[in-house]
């Protein structure tokens, strides 16, 4: 399938009336000598638009900054393309990125990565059982490399979280969630809050780190994607994001659960391999709960209230109450 300026979004406009799919032909011909042959809505994403280009030097990516939104948030592609640019010569895999074009809507593209990027316990198809537990162990095993980057080398990282400030970060995600939809949600805060951390040596965190944002090779992580809400952080609350799906049965109605994963004990284990022993790992477990719970209810209201339609939005409530019976568990224990 090949599509202009009448594909998702409308293709964005620039100055001049030129839309991106003009403007990313323009420049990889000037830039790379190649000549764009197909220009494809990649769908399912949310921050930004996202396009397959096919040309006769080989295939990339475009992220593109969607026509009348502002370059900020999720939708900062510069952002995301300087995370990456900063990237390139460490032991992250991250796309090699081709092009950066800082005129309003921006874009970058980014070198086409071949390999899979599924969810073993949410995703269509579904991952084969022994290897969804080997990517599921590498990916563990790898994310010490990200997190021994120092976030005062990396341009444009802000001031680290705390634990606390985390807590109070989720706490007012949930507090604007209709209670009947993340019952029991207000006790799990509580819980957190009567035990929380001491901060550690902040580390660079990409937000959203889980075998849905990393393509693999087999069973090799070939490219960590999706930098939207990369930051400097607490490195434990990136582990106990990870956790969350690592058990299938923390997603009643809209997953699968998956024989032979391994453990969340087994999984911070290959994280810390020879090093340190982490400290309030259950605390971050029960965290990412409430964060995936509380995503969850914010997504579910907006359905209800007409704002983003989605009936699948509707098998969520199974999955909610888990994580907030789940999470409470683990404190309460």
């Amino acid at each position: 399938m090949s599509s202009g300026s009448d594909s998702v979004g409308g293709g964005g406009r620039a100055t001049g009336g030129h839309t991106v799919e003009q403007r990313v032909r323009t420049r990889l011909q000037a830039d790379r000598d190649v000549t764009v042959t197909a220009f494809e809505p990649l769908l399912g994403g949310h921050s930004g638009l996202t396009y397959r280009v096919r040309t006769t030097g080989g295939d990339f990516v475009v992220k593109a900054v969607p026509e009348g939104q502002q370059a900020i948030g999720r939708h900062d592609m510069l952002r995301q393309a300087r995370i990456m640019q900063a990237l390139a010569h460490t032991p992250v895999p991250v796309p090699d990125i081709v092009a950066v074009d800082d005129i309003e809507p921006a874009w970058f593209a980014m070198e086409f990565v071949a390999g899979e990027a599924l969810e073993p316990v949410l995703d269509d198809p579904a991952v084969e059982t022994g290897l969804a537990a080997a990517r599921m162990r590498r990916a563990a095993e790898i994310l010490p490399r990200l997190h021994a980057i120092d976030p005062n080398t990396v341009p444009g990282a802000q001031a680290p979280l705390t634990p606390d400030a985390e807590l109070a970060r989720w706490a007012r995600t949930l507090g604007a969630v209709p209670p009947d939809l993340v019952a029991g949600g207000d006790r799990l805060l509580e819980l957190l809050g009567r035990t929380t951390p001491e901060p550690t040596t902040p580390t660079l965190v990409h937000g959203d780190y889980r075998l849905g944002n990393i393509i693999s090779d087999g069973v090799e992580p070939v490219a960590l994607i999706d930098w939207e809400i990369w930051s400097a952080g607490d490195p434990r609350v990136e582990l106990g994001w990870f956790l969350v799906f690592a058990d299938g049965s923390n997603f009643p109605g809209v997953g699968r659960e998956v024989p032979g994963l391994a453990s969340a004990q087994e999984l911070v284990d290959l994280y810390v391999g020879d090093g340190p022993a982490l400290t309030d790992m259950t605390w971050f477990d029960a965290l990412g709960r409430l964060k995936m719970a509380a995503i969850m209810g914010h997504n579910l209201r907006r359905h209800r209230e007409g704002r983003h339609y989605d009936p699948d939005q509707e098998k969520l409530p199974a999955t909610i109450n888990r994580l907030i019976e789940t999470g409470t568990a683990l404190l309460a224990g």
